[in-house]
């Protein structure tokens, strides 16, 4: 086999690949972790099932990738962010809602993960939110923000309502709306 050809061969697979990751996002979000089935996904992606599992060894393992994805582009979000102390929480919020407006169904996947009970997922969840929180405290750290600790959970909590928010399209639950109306009519 050429070089070319095997470019070539890897390209189509990394396409067919992303169409079943793609074709996962879309059924996890709908039908969740539990009631998405592989055979779900490879019909969805228009691949055969075992094709999945050439990929994927289980369906965990594709959830995982797609948790991944999710992770990386919320992480990638916050560390574009360059702003001064004042004005940095706001922009990180500006930078998180502008994802999840681009990327709904794989964030809110991302940040409601961490509730399915089954150990590898949660052990996964733990680390990336480790992983986010670090950048977010560094973030504040270099921005000099007082009460680093205090700020950066507070700001992961308020995207953690931001996402159950849009989840339940209950929008006086989103901290966007509380910056609009502030809390006890003030």
């Amino acid at each position: 086999m050429t070089s070319r050809t095997k470019q070539m061969k890897e390209s189509k697979q990394e396409a067919k690949k992303q169409q079943i990751l793609s074709a996962a996002v879309e059924l996890f979000a709908e039908h969740g972790f539990y009631k998405t089935t592989t055979a779900m996904i490879a019909r969805a992606a228009g691949v055969t099932q075992p094709y999945i599992f050439h990929f994927f060894k289980t369906k965990e393992e594709l959830y995982l990738a797609v948790l991944e994805h999710g992770f990386t582009e919320i992480g990638k979000a916050f560390q574009q962010v360059t702003a001064p102390s004042d004005t940095l929480y706001r922009m990180m919020g500006q930078a998180f809602a502008q994802l999840l407006e681009e990327n709904r169904k794989v964030i809110l996947l991302t940040m409601q993960a961490y509730t399915i009970n089954e150990e590898a997922i949660r052990a996964f969840c733990k680390l990336h939110f480790e992983w986010i929180h670090q950048i977010v405290v560094r973030k504040f750290e270099e921005a000099g923000v007082e009460n680093v600790c205090l700020a950066a959970a507070t700001f992961i909590g308020r995207g953690l309502s931001m996402a159950l928010s849009e989840t339940l399209g209950l929008p006086a639950l989103s901290p966007m709306q509380a910056n609009v109306k502030q809390v006890g009519g003030e």
